[in-house]
């Protein structure tokens, strides 16, 4: 589908400057994946990224999958409107699931945007811009199934230290309540040699750690016919020099087998930490969701992992006030969690989504109803969180240095990062210590916990081991690039100019 709808849009006289480009996402971490490919794009067609000012061409990457998702893109497009007004030349596009799913309903809602695409044609985003500065009138070029597969595209990596890969798109359930099938098709698998080559040129590229991605990641091996491919998959990764830790993101109870238990606890670079959706706790909610599993058997994958993993971190996605839930229904929902013991959940408030079964049924639950059990369900997961991070102190873990930090980092001049398990865990540097740079890794014992995080204040030095990688090397390189200025050991017979994370004065009792 491939439309043109006149626009205001004003056209711009040619400057020598390169185009500036921001790129924002809404969603989950295909999404964000989608984002790095639309910035890859984006550069090699000659943007460059904004840097605080006004951008040239702001990109929205969309998120269907809640309620609240039309609204933000909409009230992002309203702030945009008068921006736009007053700086002729500026674009602004709408890609992702939303664009797919709303099409030309987001022009005719803000007809100042110049280009929509969707979830299958994100290769399209230069042309759709280019075309429409040439003709004067925005661009809508919606596909019904994937032109190319996105891997195929340029990407700008948001982190040098860890990467996305996708290993399939699409997803082949028919879950009631989800509308992302219909936004991204049928599941198509790429062949195992394309992957392993891309997270292969990740780590020459300085990453020691990729995630895979999927929709259903673990039905991996579906559109060709093997069974246990993700598995294959997973013990391939383990034979990559160099890359030292593999997660993967989302799985489906319903297709997870014990040969992937067993690949996970028998690779080393697979990390001890697994996402598991639930949805619910509820049989009866279950089968009105199409989800073809029951709580014995999600209770029993996780036993399994455990027996074989006993330090893994489950986390999980629950949805409370599907249409019917009943307070049984529900009680069934905490009894679950209880007994799950997640680390982490990621709790929503069930929104009626157009175009989905689950918004035709009966027995919609009231906003005040939905919103009680689902304070009830957060409280008793943020205690069971702190409980099971509590059980984390005195331990000594392993920490993959992340260039975010706290938002009390100044304050508290801590460090941040990710344990093996991926717990979020702010460390300090003892005084006299070297400091990390993104990507290096330090191994800490755990001295306080809270519900969403872990904190690591070696009291000397002698607490505290730092190894440097090639990803603090690949960080320092890029962070030189980005300056234009040499990085360590670029120049022989050259001073090297280290651009790592500045030195932090060691933390204050």
């Amino acid at each position: 589908m491939s439309l043109t709808i006149p626009s205001p849009t004003v056209s711009a006289t040619p400057s020598a400057e390169p185009r500036t480009y921001q790129v924002r996402t809404f969603g989950c971490q295909m999404n964000v994946h989608d984002s790095e490919r639309m910035a890859g794009l984006l550069e090699d067609a000659g943007y460059v990224p904004a840097d605080g000012e006004v951008a040239d061409v702001v990109v929205f990457n969309t998120c269907a999958v809640r309620e609240n998702a039309d609204n933000k893109l909409y009230g992002n497009l309203g702030q945009l409107r008068q921006v736009k007004a007053e700086n002729p030349g500026m674009q602004i596009a709408v890609g992702g699931c939303l664009a797919q799913k709303d099409r030309e309903t987001i022009v005719k809602k803000a007809p100042w945007v110049d280009a929509v695409f969707g979830t299958h044609n994100v290769g399209a985003l230069p042309a759709l811009l280019n075309r429409a500065r040439h003709n004067n009138e925005a661009q809508l070029e919606i596909l019904e199934s994937l032109d190319v597969f996105p891997s195929t595209l340029p990407t700008k990596r948001d982190s040098v230290y860890s990467g996305w890969v996708s290993i399939s798109v699409g997803c082949n359930n028919t879950c009631t309540f989800c509308i992302v099938p219909s936004l991204r098709g049928k599941e198509k698998d790429r062949r195992p040699g394309e992957i392993l080559a891309e997270i292969q040129a990740l780590v020459d590229d300085g990453a020691v750690e990729v995630t895979l991605l999927g929709q259903n990641v673990n039905s991996y091996g579906v559109e060709f016919g093997d069974r246990q491919a993700f598995s294959k998959l997973l013990r391939a990764c383990g034979e990559i020099e160099g890359l030292e830790r593999v997660r993967f993101t989302s799985p489906h109870p319903a297709a997870f087998t014990d040969d992937v238990i067993a690949a996970m606890a028998e690779t080393p670079n697979v990390m001890p930490q697994l996402h598991m959706p639930l949805q619910s706790g509820s049989d009866k909610v279950l089968k009105d969701m199409r989800r073809s599993y029951r709580s014995s058997r999600f209770l029993g994958i996780l036993d399994k992992v455990r027996d074989r993993i006993p330090n893994a971190a489950i986390t999980t996605d629950i949805i409370v006030g599907f249409p019917g839930e009943t307070e049984e229904d529900f009680q069934a929902t905490l009894d679950v969690v209880e007994k799950s013991r997640f680390a982490s959940a990621f709790t929503f408030q069930y929104s009626k989504r157009p175009g989905t079964p689950a918004a035709d049924l009966p027995d919609q639950l009231p906003k005040a109803v939905v919103q009680e059990r689902f304070e009830r369900l957060t409280a008793l997961q943020d205690r069971i969180a702190a409980e099971e991070n509590a059980r984390q102190l005195g331990r000594t873990v392993e920490v993959l240095v992340t260039a975010q930090s706290g938002r009390k980092a100044e304050e508290t001049h801590r460090l941040s990062g990710r344990s093996k398990d991926q717990r979020l865990v702010h460390f300090s540097v003892p005084s006299g210590a070297a400091t990390p740079r993104p990507g290096d890794f330090v191994t800490v014992t755990i001295t306080e916990a809270a519900s969403f995080h872990l904190v690591a204040d070696p009291a000397t030095a002698g607490d505290y081991v730092l190894r440097r990688s090639r990803a603090g090397d690949a960080w320092d390189r890029s962070q030189a690039e980005s300056c234009g200025v040499p990085s360590p050991g670029s120049a022989p017979g050259k001073a090297g100019v280290s651009l790592g994370m500045p030195s932090l004065p060691a933390r204050r009792a």
